[in-house]
């Protein structure tokens, strides 16, 4: 099963479409404007807020928690490095391995990749794919991808 995500290249805000395999809606990604620390929200194509990712504050460096229905089901925090960014990921046993500045990446559990993550060119706005081994953790990986973009873009504030 696949994901596509594109960036709205005219929005005040971090704002992502996102659309399954036949281009259908299927979530939509809006940040918080007037916040401290990075607040997005994930809703579904009927517009219900189905997920929400928050930036905690007081940190030394940049970490996230990954929330749906009201609770928290785990964190992502970046770690110091000098080369490559990298992350310790506490949720669902799931750990991360990858060029995440280049957008090639995979999200893995114990037996093997769970979702994908490429960036696709020639696009006007920024487009990734999310290629996932079981439809059910369509959204929870979702929401871990939009934490790590999240992360990548925070830098400690």
């Amino acid at each position: 099963m696949r994901l596509f995500i594109k960036q709205r290249v005219f929005s005040c805000t971090d704002s992502y479409d996102v659309y399954d395999e036949g281009g259908e809606a299927k979530y939509f990604v809006k940040a918080e404007f007037f916040t401290l620390g990075h607040q997005i929200h994930v809703y579904d194509w009927r517009q219900r807020e189905v997920g929400a990712i928050r930036q905690k504050l007081m940190t030394l460096m940049p970490q996230f928690e990954i929330e749906m229905n009201g609770m928290v089901l785990g964190e992502i925090q970046k770690k110091f490095t000098f080369f490559r960014p990298r992350y310790e990921v506490d949720f669902k046993e799931w750990h991360v391995e990858g060029d995440f500045l280049g957008w090639e990446y995979d999200v893995c559990d114990g037996r093997g990749p769970v979702v994908h993550i490429t960036k696709e060119f020639m696009h006007w706005g920024d487009t990734y794919v999310l290629d996932f081994a079981n439809p059910a953790d369509e959204l929870t990986g979702l929401l871990l991808v939009i934490a790590i973009d999240a992360a990548n873009c925070t830098n400690g504030q």
